[in-house]
């Protein structure tokens, strides 16, 4: 099978026939029909995220086809449509995965990261870990929903009742979480790089309220705020804008280093937390709402060669909505 590998990070993914792997136990072989490009491939291929597996295949933003089960698997049957996220394994017996926190898990294992993940025409994943994906959405439009939508879905949920949310840094995620917050009366509030007034106006069409640099105020407190920007100087920026008792959430698994800041931007039970990976319940119910709610994604497709293409226009900020992969 064809498939795009990093041998090392910052150096370009080269194009490679490898052979397609056969699954075993819990594991399912999935012919991939797309695959969502994402920040967290561009953190592995810059050298932010210390690398796990070389070479490895990037991409865990999978939607595709059940071409094989091993003997163990129970959830999925040869034809059916399958996700596969970020979060392929955990060891299911420690602490964290018996209380519920399996994205804190010490062994889990991540797709495109330390499992070959999506950037080719076939992966394995364990069949316990992948999801249904709704009928609703075509591959090319849920690719994006198996990431930018479950780390979204959950990074709103820690906010907490809200109603006026900021949003920092308009990507995928981005673009996703403010039309659940929008179709869910909340009120939107976009914060851009300076100047893009692109991105601006893709946020208002969306159903942001207001649109604004980042670096600028918005017109009224927020009562929370999410940090998609992986830039940590926007921590104190985003808690001088909300109001007393708010939350700030770094939705991020990598963010440059938070600057010092005075405490009174964090005085007023004000609070700042991080999202770390996802967790098989996110899934569920993140899907069961994607399903009600009319989540528009705005995908920008690629063939499978064209994946350093993809990473360049995401680094560079390019385009609005989420790159995906179409092999074949």
């Amino acid at each position: 099978m064809h498939a795009m590998l990093l041998d090392h990070p910052r150096a370009p993914l080269r194009l490679a026939e490898i052979p397609i792997p056969s699954p075993a136990g819990h594991e399912i072989l999935v012919r991939i029909t797309a695959c969502g490009v994402c920040r967290t491939d561009l953190h592995i291929v810059d050298g932010e995220l210390l690398p796990h597996k070389s070479p490895v295949v990037l991409g865990h933003e999978i939607v595709g086809v059940v071409v094989q089960c091993g003997m163990g698997v129970h959830e999925f049957a040869v034809g059916d449509r399958v996700g596969v996220p970020w979060l392929g394994g955990t060891c299911r017996h420690c602490g964290f995965c018996e209380t519920k926190q399996e994205n804190l898990c010490d062994n889990a294992m991540f797709t495109g990261y330390d499992r070959d993940g999506g950037y080719a025409e076939y992966t394995v994943a364990d069949a316990r870990y992948c999801f249904r994906m709704p009928a609703k959405y075509d591959d090319l439009h849920a690719a994006p929903l198996l990431c930018a939508g479950l780390i979204g879905y959950r990074a709103y949920a820690m906010v907490g009742e809200v109603k006026r949310l900021g949003i920092y840094g308009f990507g995928a995620a981005a673009h996703i979480v403010a039309q659940i917050a929008a179709q869910q009366d909340k009120a939107v509030y976009a914060f851009t790089r300076p100047g893009d007034q692109r991105s601006q106006a893709f946020a208002r069409s969306l159903g942001a309220v207001w649109a604004g640099d980042s670096t600028g105020a918005p017109p009224e407190p927020l009562d929370g705020a999410i940090i998609f920007a992986p830039l940590g100087a926007l921590v104190p920026q985003a808690l001088a804008a909300t109001r007393k008792g708010a939350t700030v959430v770094c939705a991020g698994i990598h963010m440059s280093d938070i600057p010092a800041f005075p405490y009174a931007l964090l005085w007023g039970e004000r609070k700042v937390r991080s999202v770390a990976n996802l967790t098989r319940a996110d899934g569920e119910a993140f899907f069961t709402l994607a399903d009600v709610l009319d989540i528009r994604t705005s995908p920008i497709s690629f063939r499978l060669d064209q994946a350093n293409e993809a990473l360049s226009a995401l680094r560079k900020g390019e385009f609005d909505g989420a790159a995906v992969l179409l092999p074949g």
